[in-house]
């Protein structure tokens, strides 16, 4: 496992799931890692599942109609067990196969999309599960090693064009279209791996409106 995150005060190790929901975010940390070195065949049920979209959600049902080697069957069973575990914890897992994510191409000097660093947003308090168990793992980055892109002058400069009304009004036009949810790395940013098979609670914004 790459262990470059131990060194951010921002991130923190668990060994359970029970400490992954329990514990905690305090001070500057707002990323917690239950590590974890899973068994299993888990190319074996991606190269099984019939794939119609970029994005592919797949139901516990669609994995129990597959018919999969042991290697394939034990892969199977720590995906429905996570489920298993999200669920009675209240959360709502889902699983997706991803061919490639859609880009937001609307502009040319910021995007909204997957592709860029980005916070999640909620109007409730919760925090985001996140997984990888095959393929290209998601990068993240730490808080002080990424600048909110529209802070930068030459972004804001086009935002405020953009947004083309009163001043008093810019903060909401900017969250009103998420564009203040995307970072830019900074140039000596180390961007982390989540890994595979480590199950992450990642920290979300909570926007209070009345």
């Amino acid at each position: 496992m790459n262990n470059t995150f131990s060194n951010s005060s921002q991130i923190g190790t668990v060994s359970t799931f029970s400490e992954l929901v329990n514990t905690d975010f305090k001070g500057e940390r707002n990323a917690l890692c239950w590590c974890r070195n899973l068994e299993g065949d888990f190319k074996e049920i991606v190269d099984q599942l019939q794939l119609t979209e970029n994005i592919t959600e797949v139901v516990p049902e669609d994995l129990l109609a597959l018919q999969l080697s042991e290697n394939g069957n034990r892969a199977r069973e720590i995906i429905l067990n996570d489920f298993r575990l999200l669920t009675d914890f209240g959360a709502s897992p889902s699983l997706n196969v991803l061919k490639c994510y859609d880009r937001d191409d609307e502009f040319d000097f910021i995007s909204t999309d997957v592709y860029s660093f980005h916070v999640d947003r909620s109007p409730i308090a919760t925090d985001t599960f996140l997984c990888t168990y095959y393929g290209a793992a998601t990068d993240i980055i730490p808080n002080e090693q990424a600048e909110q892109k529209v802070l930068i002058p030459e972004i804001q400069k086009k935002l405020a064009a953009l947004h083309n009304g009163p001043s008093e009004e810019f903060e909401d036009f900017l969250k009103e279209h998420y564009f203040d949810l995307d970072y830019q790395p900074q140039p000596y940013s180390v961007p982390v791996s989540i890994g595979l098979g480590h199950l992450w609670r990642l920290a979300v914004d909570i926007s209070l409106t009345l």
